[in-house]
């Protein structure tokens, strides 16, 4: 049986046991990763979908973390006083090794889909899906005026409106105004 999946903005035809140099994914080595856009199943019985095949996944182990061949640029101009320039590149990508191709209940697998690269600001997201409230929807709470937040152990719009002036003098991290105690007053009550 093989299947062909959709990766980092390619399609791959695998079956169990190959070994595939994939987009960097954002998983460590040695753990399982789920590809859950599958384009097709073939086999016996072949089955393409319309994009997807529903239900289907692809289950793979990641081996390493690894950087692609280098690839020179080089751009040169022609005539008097022209110029030149020299530029490399090396493209992140991750080795996976296919553990299993799942023709039905991939989403009662629990394992964790594969997804590409995190962003760099996706320290916030990640602390709003812990439970905690997205302290950037007060107005003039930015990112990183969030992250300094969380970090001084507010997470919550609750958290911030419970502190006491004392409280807000003593923190030091970020200068807390008081029309985000009040803010956050209302987005607590909903």
């Amino acid at each position: 049986m093989f299947a062909v999946l959709k990766t980092g903005g390619k399609q791959y035809k695998v079956q169990a046991g190959d070994v595939l140099r994939v987009e960097k994914l954002a998983a460590d080595a040695g753990e399982k990763v789920q590809f859950n856009e599958v384009l097709m199943l073939g086999g016996d019985a072949p089955v393409v979908g319309a994009p997807l095949v529903d239900g289907a996944a692809v289950q793979a182990e990641v081996i390493e973390q690894v950087k692609g061949e280098k690839l020179i640029h080089f751009v040169k101009r022609r005539r008097k006083h022209s110029s030149q320039r020299t530029k490399g590149h090396r493209q992140k990508l991750t080795l996976v090794k296919i553990t299993e191709i799942l023709t039905s209940g991939a989403d009662k697998t629990g394992i964790k889909a594969a997804t590409g690269q995190a962003p760099k600001g996706a320290a916030a997201p990640a602390a709003a899906a812990a439970g905690s409230d997205d302290l950037t929807k007060i107005t003039g709470v930015g990112p990183a005026a969030a992250k300094k937040l969380a970090e001084a152990g507010i997470g919550s719009f609750a958290a911030l409106a419970a502190l006491s002036d004392e409280q807000i003098a003593a923190i030091d991290a970020v200068k807390i105004k008081p029309e985000w105690v009040e803010q956050a007053k209302e987005l607590a009550q909903g």
